[in-house]
């Protein structure tokens, strides 16, 4: 035994696997997730892919920020968790985590399943990650109701019926 495969034997740091040793390609991931009967394969690293990849160059390379700044910051302000967890942007990111990015409105949650360091183009950022975001609520795709411009105020009849639809009380408090 060498002392490499002693130290992780003992929890303790070492230098890691030899570079030659196997690497499984492929895990079933159905057990976590809770899915019976479906099995969701992660993708092995592929040739030229890294081991891990920091977050925000994660989140810039599949188009969830427009700048790798912007991912940052989205990381600094507590928008994006992984595992469940706050993270900063230098976190770094494996295969089969769960990112989880809040915009307005929406959280998205995603599941990595290929590592990209360089932005790619749209179609091919879709496959490095599953989306498992679950739909918006009806309320958020109904458009609120407008005005026509220049009808002046709302009569009382008006108000009433928009006090009711926005669920306020009749009595206006």
């Amino acid at each position: 035994m060498s002392d490499d495969e002693a130290a992780a034997e003992d929890g303790r740091p070492g230098i890691g696997p030899r570079a030659d040793a196997p690497v499984a390609a492929t895990r079933s991931d159905s057990a976590v997730a809770g899915d019976a009967g479906t099995s969701r394969e992660i993708v092995g690293p592929r040739p030229g892919d890294p081991a891990s990849v920091r977050l925000d160059v994660w989140l810039w390379s599949v188009r969830q920020a427009k700048t790798r700044s912007a991912a940052t910051a989205d990381c600094r302000g507590g928008h994006v968790r992984l595992n469940g967890a706050p993270v900063k942007a230098s976190q770094a990111v494996r295969l089969g985590d769960e990112v989880r990015v809040r915009r307005p409105g929406i959280e998205h949650v995603l599941v990595v399943r290929r590592l990209l360091a360089k932005r790619v183009g749209a179609p091919v950022a879709r496959t490095a990650y599953e989306d498992l975001t679950p739909p918006p609520p009806p309320q958020m795709l109904a458009r609120p109701p407008r005005r026509d411009q220049g009808s002046g105020r709302p009569t009382k009849k008006e108000r009433r019926e928009l006090d009711h639809l926005l669920g306020r009380e009749a009595d206006g408090r």
